[in-house]
C-alpha cells in the first residue's frame, strides 16, 4: 500500500467515523478492508482508494467505515459499570425521580446489543421498585450491520457465554437450536437507532444516564473534547456519564468531574453547563420520544 493511499483512508476514517488511525495501526487496512475489497470485487486497496475518490459508491463507503469500526462487546462486560448502575445510579435516579418517574437512558456505543440488553435485565430485576415508572433505553451505533444484530436479539452460544450469568441466560433467553433469542419483553425495552458520534445528536434529547464507553480511545484529543461537550450537554443537570477503564473527562473538559467514589462515573461538574439544557424529565421542544416501556408490578 502507498503511503498516498494510507494517508488518504486516514482522513477519510477521521472525517466519517472520528477514527484515528495511528501509523502503527497501519496493519489494519489490510486485515480489515481486505474482505471489503473481495466484497465489492475489487483487487487491493488501491483499487479500493480509486473507488473511494470517485465517491461514486455509497454501499462501498459504508463498509469501509464500519469494517474499521472496533465491535468488541459481550453482556454485562467489565462488570463494574453494571454493578455501579444496579447499586449506584437507579437507587440515586429512584429517589431524584420520584415525582416524575421517568428515566432516560442511552447507550451510545451500542454494537450489537449487549450493553444496553444488560441494562435492560437489570431494569427488569428491579421492577417491583420502578413499577408505573416510564423507562427509555435508547442504543445507537454508528455500524447499521451490528445494529441489525442488535435489534434482532439473536445471540450465538459463545456470544451468551461472555458475561451473561447463567441465572440470566435462562430467565430471558430462549435457545432455538444453536442460538440464543433475548425475550420479547427484554428486546421491547430498547430502541435501536444509527447514530455518528462525530456529528450532532442533540435530536435525541437528554438522559439521566448516558453510557459511551470504549469509544472515545479511538478519537484523537480535539474530537475527544468535542465528544464530551457535547454528551455533556445531552445530560439532565443530575445526570451521570459511564465512560470505559481507560477513558477520562480530565483534560478534556471543564463540564464534567469524576465521581467521588465511583471509577468510571462522571457527574456535571457546575462548570461550562450554560446551555447544557433540561432535565431529561422536562426536554421542552428539543426532546422527541424515542420509544419508552412503561413498567408495571408484577407485569
Amino acid at each position: 500500500m502507498l503511503d498516498a493511499d494510507f494517508d488518504f483512508l486516514r482522513a477519510y476514517l477521521k472525517e466519517r467515523s472520528g477514527l484515528s488511525l495511528s501509523a502503527e495501526k497501519r496493519y489494519l487496512i489490510d486485515s480489515r478492508l481486505g474482505p471489503v475489497c473481495r466484497r465489492f470485487a475489487l483487487t487491493g486497496v488501491p483499487d479500493l482508494v480509486t473507488k473511494l475518490r470517485q465517491g461514486r459508491d455509497r454501499a462501498l463507503e459504508t463498509a469501509v467505515v464500519e469494517a474499521m469500526t472496533t465491535n468488541e462487546t459481550f453482556f454485562f462486560r467489565d462488570k463494574t459499570p453494571f454493578d455501579i448502575f444496579k447499586d449506584t445510579i437507579l437507587p440515586q435516579m429512584l429517589s431524584a425521580r420520584a415525582g416524575k418517574r421517568k428515566l432516560r437512558i442511552w447507550c451510545a456505543a451500542a454494537s450489537s446489543g449487549q450493553e444496553p440488553y444488560s441494562l435492560a435485565m437489570l431494569l427488569d430485576e428491579a421492577r417491583t421498585k420502578f413499577a408505573g415508572w416510564q423507562i427509555e433505553i435508547v442504543a445507537t451505533d454508528i455500524a447499521a450491520e451490528v445494529l441489525d444484530k442488535a435489534k434482532a436479539g439473536i445471540y450465538t452460544q459463545f456470544e451468551v457465554q461472555r458475561g451473561l450469568p447463567i441465572q440470566m441466560l435462562l430467565k430471558y433467553f430462549q435457545q432455538k437450536g444453536d442460538s440464543w433469542h433475548i425475550s420479547p419483553a427484554i428486546k421491547s425495552m430498547v430502541t435501536f437507532k444509527q447514530m455518528n458520534l462525530i456529528k450532532d445528536f442533540s435530536q435525541l434529547g437528554h438522559f439521566d444516564v448516558i453510557y459511551c464507553r470504549n469509544v472515545l480511545i479511538y478519537f484523537d484529543q480535539p474530537t475527544k473534547t468535542d465528544v464530551l461537550r457535547r454528551l455533556s450537554a445531552a445530560l439532565a443537570p443530575d445526570g451521570v456519564l459511564l465512560l470505559g477503564a481507560a477513558e477520562t473527562v480530565i483534560g478534556l473538559t471543564d463540564a464534567l468531574a469524576p465521581h467521588a467514589s465511583q471509577r468510571g462515573l462522571y457527574v456535571a461538574s457546575g462548570a461550562g453547563r450554560a446551555g447544557a439544557g433540561q432535565p431529561a424529565t422536562d426536554a421542552g421542544k428539543t426532546r422527541v420520544p424515542v420509544g419508552g416501556l412503561r413498567i408495571a408490578a408484577g407485569g
